[in-house]
């Protein structure tokens, strides 16, 4: 009996103390009104803000670690401002024009806030029935965006990694490539291809398959003639020709592969066809994009990201396999205390579970935060958003030109525009690297650079849903100023 009493005051304390994880409707009222003004406030400043703050190395998380108290929600919303906020680049502005931009739409946020506070678990429909059906439906959009049929399924990932690796287990799963096949096995892609896809391979088991480079075009595009050739040899060897990876929209140059062909030299060679759209796929929402972008439709699995052509945040990708049962063959697995989750015997159908569909097993609901934007705003202002970058990029590339001292690359095939600073005289490279230097100390808005043919290249992205005009114009004021200033 004693024991019994002690147990009861033991739980009693213990209860007391872990009560104060579900806060009463007053804490919870008083968190969430200095959350919002914190928002706003930060909605608020953005249009003047810097997209760029150099770090200056102060880690004050290091001096803050974790307590046994707590600590009031002002004074972390200070050092959250402080540590997080104004350092490094800032996505949410409208002067990112870097690292392909996205993210910041409210109602993707507020969806996020939704999904943390039910914490539903979308991965199996006996657990989360609308939340499956949500992702299911997401899902299926994107695949009818990609004009495949209804046996096309996919997945909502954290990213194009992920969605690139289950795209890669998918086709060779479904290819039969073993690992007494890998060493015969080839895979077709260009120089301009992602990193992503190597890091994806590595992780599948497929680190030494045969890796053919294709030459490209004057615009970075691959070389069809050029695939067909490599193909020719590759069977000419008693090689297996496998796998090729096109491109509908890469990020260092924004080329679009001429995505017909390849489908047709895929065809007649029976290769499976993987198009990485993370940046491009989106851009098939607007006129100037389906155009671009003809011939998507013909690819066995695709990866697009939702977190840069939509806007949402970071953490949203999608893999998308046009013969569906193929990817769940992949990813469908089994455990004894998952057996209440199963449906009975004798019901009709069966409920779409991503899971069944996904590398991941606990997952985030990442549903709402695509689901709400797409539902509240319709599908008009994403078009007309994807068609402004399209024509923000040409109106860059356009403007630019007029002036004698740079030199433009390709012109755009959707919204990457890549140039160079090249006055008379000097060291080109290191008068560029000292222009780019220039943007990134007035910090109003933020580009890039990157390696073309060993060459340093400037590079401007245009995406973020907050870029318009007036920030294009100031880039473009700002470009020729600093140039001015070190051609002098």
């Amino acid at each position: 009996m004693a024991e019994s009493k002690n147990m009861q005051k033991k739980l009693a304390e213990l209860e007391l103390l872990s009560r104060q994880l579900d806060p009463e409707p007053g804490v919870r009222k008083l968190l969430f009104e200095q959350v919002g003004a914190y928002s706003e406030a930060f909605l608020e400043q953005l249009p003047a803000a810097k997209t760029f703050i150099r770090d200056q190395g102060n880690d004050g998380f290091t001096a803050s670690p974790i307590g046994e108290q707590g600590e009031e929600v002002s004074s972390l919303l200070a050092f959250y401002r402080r540590e997080v906020d104004t350092t490094g680049i800032l996505p949410a502005s409208g002067g990112q024009l870097g690292y392909i931009p996205g993210g910041g739409l409210y109602p993707s946020a507020l969806g996020d806030f939704l999904a943390g506070i039910s914490n539903r678990y979308s991965g199996v429909a006996f657990a989360g029935p609308g939340a499956a059906r949500m992702e299911h439906s997401l899902v299926q959009w994107m695949c009818r965006l990609a004009g495949w049929p209804e046996s096309a399924a996919g997945d909502l990932t954290s990213g194009g990694t992920t969605a690139t690796l289950s795209a890669l287990v998918t086709a060779r799963d479904a290819c039969g490539i073993d690992h007494i096949e890998i060493p015969r096995a080839c895979v077709y892609l260009t120089e301009q291809a992602h990193h992503c896809i190597g890091k994806a391979m590595h992780v599948a088991g497929l680190k030494d398959i045969q890796k053919r480079v294709i030459p490209m075009d004057s615009r970075f595009r691959m070389d069809v003639a050029a695939l067909e050739q490599a193909i020719r040899e590759d069977r000419a060897r008693d090689l297996n020709p496998w796998l090729v990876i096109a491109s509908a929209g890469t990020t260092d140059t924004g080329a679009v592969d001429p995505l017909p062909g390849i489908a047709e030299v895929a065809k007649n060679n029976a290769l499976w066809l993987h198009v990485d759209a993370a940046y491009g796929g989106f851009f098939r929402l607007c006129p100037e994009g389906q155009e671009r972008l003809a011939g998507m439709e013909a690819a066995d699995s695709i990866v697009m990201d939702p977190h840069k052509g939509l806007g949402l945040p970071y953490g949203t990708g999608a893999v998308l396999i046009r013969e569906g049962h193929l990817l769940a063959r992949s990813n469908a697995y089994y455990a004894d205390y998952m057996q209440d989750a199963k449906p009975p015997e004798h019901s009709v159908g069966q409920a779409f579970s991503p899971a069944d569909y996904s590398l991941e097993l606990t997952r985030p609901f990442r549903g709402p935060r695509m689901w709400f934007p797409l539902k509240f705003f319709g599908l008009r202002p994403f078009r007309a958003a994807l068609s402004e970058k399209i024509w923000l990029a040409r109106y860059f590339y356009e403007e630019l030109g007029k002036l004698e001292e740079f030199e433009l690359g390709p012109y755009p095939d959707l919204s990457i525009v890549t140039f160079r600073f090249r006055p008379d005289g000097g060291d080109i490279d290191a008068l560029n690297r000292r222009l780019l230097q220039a943007v990134h100390d007035d910090g109003k808005v933020f580009i890039t650079s990157t390696l073309i043919g060993g060459t340093f290249t400037l590079r401007l992205a245009v995406l973020n849903f907050r870029t318009h005009r007036q920030t294009i114009d100031y880039l473009l004021k700002l470009l020729q100023a600093k140039a001015e200033e070190l051609a002098g």
